[in-house]
């Protein structure tokens, strides 16, 4: 079995992203790694008349300059993966419908991107595909409408609040190829620290990034020194000032070089609360910011982190604590 540890699994085919592409609205344009995503919306609507047909949109788009960019063709595909944050993942099955793509849509939150990442590669590592196709997308004003509020009542978010990011991504797994080298994956177990609040979901997410990073350096014997970059996925301050005082708790090293795609999406004059959340956002982030670095040689060996809060607008109203979840991708370039 190409297992190690205890939840660790190891792809010794070592899967590559051969192609990727990235989109963010007008607010994440303006921030620091702007330069990183290949396209910038010029409106948070794109003609569109709900936010909701802007999601999809964006995703559509992602899905098929992904594959443009390649001169691929659906042909050349064998399983399609894509998760969003809305009811019955619609983003991802009205963009999946235009193509004769076997679909599998999964659902982890904000973890969605990795958890795609990781089964991908369990595909192509079991022979069952050459090619895998993944994608995610997430909008500011679908996730309000759906888990806070409808953006016309103007709701004062307080300081733990996070803005979700305006986004999608895509890109092509394959068995051969140029590009960086999926080595392993950790997928987490639910964890659940019996927190309540919707407005801090960075701190409900941070023991499940610090649990699933735990298991993956006990599995592979690797310390964090071992990796250039750590990157999390939505912790945003709040949650990244907690895994950071978890890990000094067991007295780990080398927490300089943890980083989060939810702080770092954002400039610090931006107005966003704790920063950047989304299923988009971690993506997005991985696949412009940190692929640029692998691809330039500035990162050698990369640990992405991204976390899930696995909550329900429902849920929340009936008092229930928030479950998280985490899945850890090593990447080398």
């Amino acid at each position: 079995m190409n297992r190690i540890g205890e939840k660790t699994v190891t792809f010794d085919k070592q899967p590559r992203i051969i192609t990727s592409y990235t989109i963010v609205g007008p607010l994440e344009g303006l921030g620091p790694h702007a330069l990183t995503f290949q396209e910038i919306m010029p409106d948070i609507s794109l003609g569109q008349d709900t936010p909701e047909k802007t999601e999809r949109l964006i995703l559509e788009m992602a899905i098929e300059k992904t594959l443009q960019s390649h001169n691929l063709k659906a042909e050349d595909i064998q399983f399609l993966i894509a998760g969003d944050l809305l009811n019955q993942i619609g983003t991802s099955a009205f963009s999946a419908r235009g193509y004769s793509i076997p679909f599998l849509g999964i659902y982890g939150a904000c973890s969605t991107f990795c958890q795609a990442l990781g089964l991908s590669c369990m595909l192509i590592q079991g022979e069952f595909a050459q090619k895998v196709l993944i994608g995610t997308a997430s909008h500011y004003q679908t996730a309000e409408r759906q888990f806070r509020y409808p953006i016309e009542l103007n709701i004062q978010h307080v300081a733990t609040n996070q803005h979700t990011v305006t986004g999608g991504a895509s890109a092509v797994i394959s068995v051969d190829g140029e590009g960086p080298r999926i080595i392993d994956a950790t997928f987490g177990s639910i964890t659940d620290y019996g927190l309540k609040d919707a407005n801090d979901l960075g701190s409900a997410m941070a023991p499940a990034a610090f649990s699933t990073l735990k298991q993956h350096l006990t599995d592979t014997g690797r310390g964090l020194d071992y990796y250039d970059v750590i990157l999390t996925g939505d912790l945003g301050i709040q949650g990244s000032k907690m895994l950071k005082l978890l890990l000094e708790q067991e007295n780990y090293s080398g927490l300089e070089r943890l980083e989060d795609a939810g702080v770092q999406i954002y400039g610090t004059n931006q107005q966003v609360g704790a920063g950047g959340s989304g299923s988009a956002c971690v993506a997005v982030m991985t696949l412009g910011y940190l692929l640029n670095k692998l691809n330039s040689g500035k990162v050698k060996k990369a640990l992405v982190i991204a976390t899930g809060a696995m909550l329900s607008s429902l849920s929340v109203l009936q008092g229930d604590s928030i479950p998280c979840v985490a899945h850890a991708i090593s990447i080398e370039g």
